[in-house]
Order: C-alpha cells, then structure tokens, then sequence
C-alpha cells in the first residue's frame, strides 16, 4: 500500500498574479480531496528556484499550511520541509501541538537543515556551515519530540535552550517528524537518530536504493529498526500523458524537468516507475504536476493510474 500526495507550488510559473494562483491552488485541491491522502507546502521566503525572478510572489509556508488544512478538512498535510534555522523550535513545536489539535491530527512536521543561504541573509538568519545546521536540527528535533510528549522541556545544546518550556495542549496524535535530506555521514545520522519519516528528494530510484543503505547503516549504528522509520520520495518532475511522446515533450518544456528522478511517461510507464519506489520501501510519494495549472495530468493520473494502486 502506498500513499500520494501533491506538492503544491509555491510561486508562480505562468505569470499569474497573486489571486490568480491561489485559486489555481484551490481548484487544484478541490479536486484532488478525496483522492490524494496528503498535500505539501515548501518552506521559502522567495523562489527557491534560482532561475526564477527572486522578486516573484512567494508563498510562506506556516500560514499557507495553517489556511489549507482549515480548507480541506479530508486531507492530510506536511511541510516539506521547515528550515530548522527560521523558528525557534520550542515555538515550532507550541505552533505544531495546536495545528494538530485543531485539524483532528492531519499534520506531518516535515523539517531539515535549512540550505537558501541568499534567503538567510535576506530575512536577517545566520546561515552557518552545513556540519552546524545539521547539527542545530539534531537539537531542533529532540527540543520539539521533547514538547509533543513531556510535561516540561529543559534542554541546554550547543545552540538551542529551553528551561521548563510547556506546550499544552499536547498533540493527540503528535505529529510524525520528518526529516527531509540525503546527505550520507550527517543528515541521515540524524534521520536514524529522530526521525519518524525521511523525505528523499529528487533522486533516481538506483540512487534511493544507495542511500537507503546508508541508513541503514547509521540505524544499526544507534540500535534502530530501519523500518521502523517510513521512507518518503519526492519529485518536482511528474508528467503524465496517454502516451511516452507527449509526456516527454511535457516534461522538457517544464522548468522542473528532471530526467533522472522525474516520474514521466505514459500511465503505464508512470505506474512502473513508482512501483520500482515501492519496491524500495516508499510507502509515500509526494509529485509535482509539471501541467500545473492544468489538470490534465492529474486526471488522467486519478483515473488512469490511482486505481492500480488503491485495489493492490
């Protein structure tokens, strides 16, 4: 069994003006309900796409998150994923507790080490080497774990600190963490240490397999099931079309035409390749429709494809 979610876009690729996108988003949502199990909203200031007009409008992720699952009240909903460094994580994990409580337990705190060094410095963050913010999301983590389930937290790191923080009320379920990174000695450490859920992004199912290795390898190095943690994978690149020539030709006029870990081709094609993902242990995959705002992929997705895996 596995689950599908769609990764809503952030800013605008067709010159749309603000309003305009956001109703593309909300006709887009209207009708996937029901059909997707999820929906997920990046975590950026600006355009992370460096090809992009930085002066475009940009979604921010926390009130997005907060407004869409008011909206659609039968999907769940991740970050995908919080920069550690932008909210302090006993704050994240208070604003986390209530989005929980509110939603009926729908939310996946999807969270990382941060990377949009421009970004940082744009919003007033220090943006420290990558070995520190891997770290500081260590402490990030077992801070906001720590909030969801103890009565108080006291935690002095290296570079966060809490003394008696509460967070009441307490999520019921607390969300699933999860942690979004491939990098192979530090991130997917921390994956096996805190992790309820990793996010591999954008990479090619023979690379998913290597680095699923690795994690096992550091969970066996801190004494954890691997399976104990749900493998997720996300790509910015599916195109979908009856038949290889059109989805091909609809990928490479796409801005996130990614060849190597796109999902692209016919409904067949496309059920093959996810199924390789499956065969992996993805239980959740998380796409981007590269014909946003059209949703000609994604029907022919929901009737074509959908139904193969929802009766396996």
């Amino acid at each position: 069994m596995i689950e599908f979610g769609w990764r809503t876009p952030d800013f605008p690729v067709d010159g749309s003006d603000t309003l305009s996108f956001r109703d593309q988003q909300f006709d887009f949502l209207d009708a996937l309900q029901g059909s997707f199990d999820s929906a997920w909203i990046a975590d950026h200031f600006v355009p992370w796409m460096a090809s992009r007009d930085q002066s475009s409008d940009n979604y921010e992720c926390w009130t997005t998150l907060t407004y869409f699952m008011a909206k659609y009240p039968r999907m769940k909903f991740g970050s995908i994923v919080l920069s550690q460094g932008y909210r302090p994580p006993a704050l994240l994990a208070k604003m986390a507790s209530i989005l929980q409580v509110l939603s009926g337990g729908r939310l996946i705190l999807g969270i990382g080490a941060g990377w949009k060094e421009d970004e940082y410095r744009a919003y007033g963050y220090d943006f420290p080497p990558a070995p520190v913010r891997i770290r500081q999301l260590a402490e990030a983590v077992q801070i906001i774990r720590s909030m969801f389930t103890q009565p108080k937290t006291t935690f002095h790191g290296e570079y966060y600190h809490t003394q008696d923080a509460i967070c009441q009320p307490k999520p019921t379920p607390p969300p699933p963490i999860m942690i979004g990174g491939s990098g192979r000695k530090l991130t997917l450490r921390v994956v096996a240490q805190y992790a309820d859920w990793w996010n591999g992004v954008g990479i090619s199912p023979e690379e998913f397999a290597e680095v699923s290795e690795v994690l096992a390898g550091h969970c066996k190095a801190v004494g954890r099931d691997p399976a104990s943690i749900v493998k997720t994978y996300s790509t910015d690149c599916l195109a979908i079309a009856p038949t290889t020539q059109e989805a091909q030709r609809l990928a490479q006029s796409s801005p996130f035409y990614a060849p190597k870990s796109g999902i692209i081709g016919n409904p067949d094609e496309v059920e093959a390749r996810i199924r390789r993902y499956m065969a992996l242990g993805v239980e959740h995959i998380i796409m981007r429709f590269v014909d946003f705002p059209r949703f000609d992929g994604a029907r022919l997705f929901i009737d074509e494809v959908l139904p193969r895996f929802r009766s396996s």
